[in-house]
This record gives structure tokens, sequence and C-alpha cells, in this order.
């Protein structure tokens, strides 16, 4: 899993506030992008967690689109920072696809079996 620093912001619990500490990364086994912004003072759970569940963004794009809805934005990737996540992407695309009843937990975690 790549993790790397970038500012988010947005409005939390009214005000408008940065996050200079938010995390961007790529998670191979879930096949996503992912993106994690202002962590609660007492449980750390972030505020703003995009990417937990299988193939739920493909593209960085995607993640964006999906932040702004949130009420959320993050600045320009820098070209150096958006070729390093492409590029985890990429070398993550030889892992063997999941099966058997991890994959299928993975990919419909709420449903039972």
């Amino acid at each position: 899993m790549s993790r790397y620093t970038i500012t988010v912001t947005g409005t939390v619990t009214g005000q408008v506030r940065s996050d200079p500490n938010a995390i961007i990364g790529y998670d191979p086994p879930l096949r996503t992008y992912f993106l994690q912004a202002f962590p609660h003072q007492e449980t750390d759970e972030p505020a703003l967690w995009l990417g937990t569940r299988d193939g739920a963004f493909e593209a960085l794009e995607d993640l964006r689109h999906a932040a702004i809805s949130h009420g959320y934005d993050f600045m320009p990737l820098s070209p150096k920072l958006a070729a390093k996540l492409v590029d985890d992407k990429a070398a993550a695309s030889g892992r063997p696809d999941r099966d058997g009843i991890l994959g299928v937990l993975l990919k419909h975690p709420n449903q039972p079996k």
C-alpha cells in the first residue's frame, strides 16, 4: 500500500478547514485509490475516508470527484506525485486476482454468505 501526504480542504463541523497531513495512496488488495483526512481527536477515525471497498476508485480523477461530492477537495497533485500513484497502481496490477471466500468478502463485505 502506498501512502503520500497531501493537503485536503473541506468544511468540518461548519468551519472551512485544511488538513495538511491528509493521506492519499493506492491499496493493492482492494484495487483502489484511497483518501483519508481530518482525523477525529479522540477516535483517530478520519472524517473523510474514501476508497474502502474493492475497486472503488480506479482513477485519481474519480477519487477527486468523490471528495468534492462529500464537500472536500485536495490541492492539485504534483506531476511527480501523480506519476508515483499511477506507478503504484501499475506495479500492483501484476498481483493475482483474489478468489475464494476472502475475495468474495472483500468485494461484498455486508452480504451474508
